[in-house]
């Protein structure tokens, strides 16, 4: 495997550690711990996992978690209820809704009711404007982590050839718009996509964000092109246990690629990392402090 391995947990390690230095300099020169409240609805093992690993690095990097766990039953209107009351809450800078959401509860006006200076997800549809406009606003958390990523091969993307498998509003649409702002030229891929893999053999910079278990191959590698995996999906292993594997068949891609993520240990870490960026963010801008340079 003559692929550069983009160990995506030591460089949300790395990040995790600047926020951490700099929420300790914004409580000493501001008096200000950033707070983060985060919503779980429901009893989705999925979701539990997660968010106790993000309370976690919330804590670890000195932020103040405000866990709210409510029952799978919770009507809509509590819910907003529940939304707007954090909305008024000062010592609140970010708000993240855990998603899927019950049946009874619409996710799009949820999402629409945080208030979008503490949508620390970037999933409002006002950030989500700010972002195609070309304007300051938060973004969503996986997608800036594949930036960031990118930027431990490429010290500029500017010219680069990028393809994207895959137009979800999570991850594929907003990281087309940042790699647009870098000056790549992209191309969003999906199930229309006529030989979808001539179209990534293109690609100097590949990001697989489809759910599909290995579904690119190595011959739909360009040699020495970068590889970013966002797929994380259970199959089948020895002995019956199940394994993780991305949407990229790493082995046969390790081979070609120039660099690749890991999956696990890629992408993943650094979406939490990124919501904490995106805390100390919020957090920053909500006193008029200038976003921080880490």
């Amino acid at each position: 495997m003559g692929a550069r391995i983009i160990d995506g947990k030591a460089i949300a390690a790395d990040l995790r550690g600047k926020i951490a230095a700099e929420v300790a300099r914004l409580k000493s020169a501001h008096g200000l711990t950033p707070g983060i409240a985060v919503v779980l609805v429901g009893d989705n093992p999925a979701s539990e996992v997660y968010v106790r690993s993000k309370s976690k690095a919330v804590a670890e990097a000195g932020m103040r978690a405000v866990d709210r766990k409510l029952a799978a039953t919770t009507s809509e209107k509590d819910m907003l209820k529940l939304v707007a009351e954090l909305n008024a809450d000062p010592s609140v800078n970010g708000i993240l809704v855990q998603l899927p959401l019950p049946q009874q509860i619409d996710t799009q006006k949820v999402i629409a009711a945080i208030d979008p200076a503490k949508d620390v997800d970037g999933f409002h549809p006002l950030n989500v404007g700010r972002l195609a406009s070309g304007m300051t606003g938060l973004v969503p958390c996986t997608p800036l982590g594949c930036i960031l990523l990118v930027k431990t091969v490429h010290s500029s993307l500017a010219g680069m050839e990028a393809v994207v498998i895959g137009r979800s509003n999570i991850v594929g649409k907003p990281v087309a718009q940042l790699l647009l702002a870098e000056n790549a030229t992209v191309t969003i891929c999906h199930s229309r996509t006529r030989d979808l893999a001539a179209v990534c053999r293109r690609a100097d910079l590949l990001i697989a964000a489809i759910g599909k278990p290995e579904f690119v191959r190595g011959d739909w590698v360009k040699p020495g092109a970068t590889v970013i995996d966002v797929g994380i999906n259970r199959v089948p292993g020895e002995g019956g246990k199940s394994r993780i594997v991305g949407d990229v068949a790493f082995a046969e891609a390790a081979k070609v690629a120039g660099a690749i993520t890991l999956v696990p240990g890629g992408v993943g870490p650094m979406t939490i990392a990124c919501l904490l960026l995106n805390t100390l963010t919020a957090a920053r801008a909500q006193k008029s402090l200038p976003a921080p340079k880490l």
